[in-house]
């Protein structure tokens, strides 16, 4: 079985997720949605939040499975049984960023990193846009799927 861990905050959930993890299933077995676990970090949405999210945006998509993990994400992968890291870049920064990262996991482990494109329509989309956009009472509906709604 082909793996691949698709991991991430996802404080919340974007269209440019949601299309990088819907074309991963057509290239993998089963792509694991990790979502990581940072005490540091001042999240918008609880984690329970953020897993509703995904799961009910692939309710209907068996090869998405949704987690939640702490520590190194090549650890976790040895743990669930996952070859790849799936990874989507928006942009040049994105590239520099997660190359670095790739790089680091290889030398670290045999596990492969795969870049994915993302969509022309979705790439100027990020999380922290869409909870400026809510902080901000904007329309953040046109930036993050149907699952995500948002109590304002």
């Amino acid at each position: 079985m082909k793996r691949a861990l698709f991991p991430g905050s996802f404080d919340p959930l974007t269209l440019g997720h949601f299309d990088i993890i819907s074309r991963g299933v057509h290239l993998f077995d089963e792509v694991v949605v990790a979502i990581g676990i940072n005490a540091d970090k001042n999240y918008m949405f609880t984690l329970e939040e953020r897993k509703q999210f995904i799961e009910a945006a692939f309710k209907h998509e068996p090869k998405v499975k949704v987690v939640t993990y702490k520590g190194m994400t090549i650890d976790f992968c040895k743990e669930i049984g996952a070859e790849f890291i799936l990874r989507g870049l928006r942009n040049p920064a994105d590239f520099e960023f997660e190359k670095a990262i790739a790089h680091t996991n290889r030398k670290l482990s045999k596990i492969e990193t795969v870049f994915l494109l993302t969509a022309a329509k979705t790439s100027y989309i990020s999380s922290s846009i869409v909870r400026d956009v809510i902080r901000n009472k904007g329309d953040y509906t046109v930036l993050v799927p149907d699952s995500v709604n948002v109590k304002q």
